[in-house]
């Protein structure tokens, strides 16, 4: 059974070789490379293989590869085998263009030889035979996660794991949402650097027996066991419930600013700032009026850390870039600020760090307001308090502001009879148990998760988040079969932060990173991280047409609709 896909895979990755013999400069490692793609290739692909236009669909998946295989080998692998540095500027990569082009086609010509290669060998010597399906047993135990976020779909995840060879207990992952959005990299969305849907995976194809529901919880029977989802009259029953709800943005009510501010937290918040970006530009061209094209081309951020300092790094380089397409736009009209209520950017990482990323990004144009904080909003003004002179404010003439500054755990937790904390989220054991509540758990941005060995709150981040879930998928495991629980502990492995081109932070275990090794290892280890194969193709294609062309600048949401003509 192995030889019938290994073989045809390995003779037709001989033939596809001849095509990347030359992006490589080597015949004989052009056909080595070859064969063990072509056989890697044929193992993997489903069984049996059925359906029309199956060969060029697998044909074009095939092709995509091609593109981190020429990232790999050409741009970094052979120029360092070489003595040389990689190619990362744009001469560079043009010079590279005909090996990219021969990866490409190698992609394509191997996935439709090999697919249709072994489709014969299946027809010559029959298909691997199916395991006929077994009965399936009475489900007893009813699990449902409530969040669609890191810590509910990795909790489903470990729990499809545990619970592999044990079909009586069901899982039910309600989300309001249909896929899971890979948070770390939607700055670049906002920055136009990567296509929305590549950094959102699909929740329906990240399980094997879970079963997704998308709706919005709107009530919890902790008495009966209970979940109520809005718009349905049915009701979910569960044995074990899990809180993994996660957090909202924090926008401070009053003073104007929730109504005029543009809030960072989903994948369509990350859309509308980019679209707003264009918008801003657009209005900005043809307006004559100085002070309020200045305005127009003024862009606020509140909140320095993580999410807002990403942010600005983005929009600085969306936005100089754009100007390249806006001749009639002075270069010294455009503005970024970022507002932050302390003395310093990213108070998570080192003081070293933050220095270092705020002269970045102040010499890339970037300015700051430290100590000081959105007061107020309103058309056209921002107004920041400033903490040396406490009656002293200031206005900004903006038209954009976005706040990033603070998130809060879902509002449905207000609702709940449980222990909470002062921000709202859920007191938990920590084995990730809910006090008072057999049977329930919470993990994630809405628990107050306490570290075994330090007893301090773990931060709510998605690196603690991810082990939280492990944690807790083997306690539910556990709780069913009458086994002791296991505290969570975890040492965190460091924090990296991007703020610009080429440019990030990075802090591992105490060692300190910066500049274009830290930017180089925050892509490559977010791009592991994200869920499939196909997005990570996806983002790594994104990231290799950014270096030869400029980011996207289309309007995907017209923000001004024209007015419905008269039928009169």
């Amino acid at each position: 059974m192995f030889l019938r896909r290994a073989l045809p895979g390995f003779v037709c990755g001989l033939v596809c070789g001849t095509l990347i013999a030359g992006a490589l400069g080597d015949l004989s490692l052009g056909l080595l490379i070859g064969a063990v793609l072509g056989t890697a290739y044929a193992l993997a692909l489903p069984r049996p293989i059925g359906g029309e236009g199956a060969a060029a669909d697998r044909a074009m998946t095939a092709a995509a590869f091609g593109l981190p295989m020429w990232g790999a080998v050409n741009v970094i692998l052979l120029p360092l085998f070489a003595g040389q540095t990689p190619q990362w500027t744009a001469e560079g990569m043009r010079g590279l263009f005909p090996a990219l082009v021969g990866w490409l086609l190698f992609g394509f010509i191997l996935g439709l030889l090999a697919t249709g290669a072994v489709r014969l060998a299946e027809r010559w010597f029959g298909a691997t035979p199916v395991a006929p399906a077994l009965k399936i047993p009475e489900v007893r135990t009813r699990v449902v996660i409530l969040g669609g976020g890191f810590a509910g779909v990795t909790t489903a995840i470990n729990l499809e794991k545990e619970f592999r060879a044990d079909p009586t207990v069901a899982f039910t992952l309600v989300g309001e949402t249909n896929a899971l959005l890979f948070t770390p990299m939607l700055a670049e969305v906002a920055a136009s650097s990567l296509e929305p849907t590549h950094i959102s995976t699909p929740l329906r194809s990240s399980f094997r027996r879970t079963a997704v529901v998308r709706s919005q919880v709107c009530g919890i029977d902790f008495a009966n066991r209970r979940v109520q989802l809005s718009g349905r009259e049915e009701t979910l029953r569960y044995d074990h419930l899990v809180l993994a709800l996660g957090a909202v943005s924090r926008v401070p009510p009053g003073d104007g600013i929730a109504e005029h501010a543009l809030e960072f937290k989903t994948l369509a918040d990350a859309i509308r700032i980019r679209n707003h970006v264009i918008d801003a530009f657009d209005r900005a061209d043809a307006e004559r009026d100085e002070a309020k094209r200045r305005a127009l081309l003024t862009f606020v951020v509140a909140g320095g850390g993580f999410s807002g300092t990403e942010l600005v790094g983005g929009l600085n380089d969306f936005a100089r870039g754009m100007l390249a397409d806006y001749p009639n736009l002075p270069a010294d009209e455009l503005r970024i600020i970022l507002v932050h209520s302390r003395d310093r950017i990213l108070p998570e990482l080192s003081a070293s760090l933050a220095d270092y990323a705020l002269q970045r990004m102040r010499a890339r144009g970037v300015s700051f307001e430290l100590n000081a904080r959105v007061s107020a909003a309103s058309p056209g003004v921002v107004t920041l308090k400033r903490k040396e002179a406490k009656s002293a404010e200031c206005e900004i003439a903006t038209q954009t502001l976005v706040w990033t500054a603070g998130a809060a755990p879902s509002p449905l937790l207000q609702e709940l009879a449980i222990e909470r904390d002062k921000r709202g989220a859920v007191i938990v054991e920590n084995t990730l148990s809910v006090k008072g509540n057999a049977g329930v758990w919470a993990l994630g941005d809405c628990a107050v998760v306490p570290d075994a060995k330090t007893g301090k709150p773990c931060p709510p981040t998605a690196q603690f988040a991810i082990r939280e879930a492990r944690t807790l998928a083997g306690n539910i495991r556990a709780a069913i079969k009458g086994e002791p629980l296991k505290p969570f502990h975890f040492d965190s492995l460091g924090t990296l932060c991007v703020v610009g081109h080429h440019t990030a932070c990075a802090e591992i275990k105490g060692f300190k990173f910066s500049g274009f090794f830290a930017w180089f290892l925050w892509r490559t280890l977010y791009l592991s991280k994200l869920a499939g194969l196909e997005r990570k193709v996806r983002v790594v294609g994104d990231w290799t047409i950014e270096l030869f062309f400029p980011r996207d600048i289309v309007q995907t949401i017209d923000l001004h609709p024209p007015p419905k003509k008269s039928t009169a």
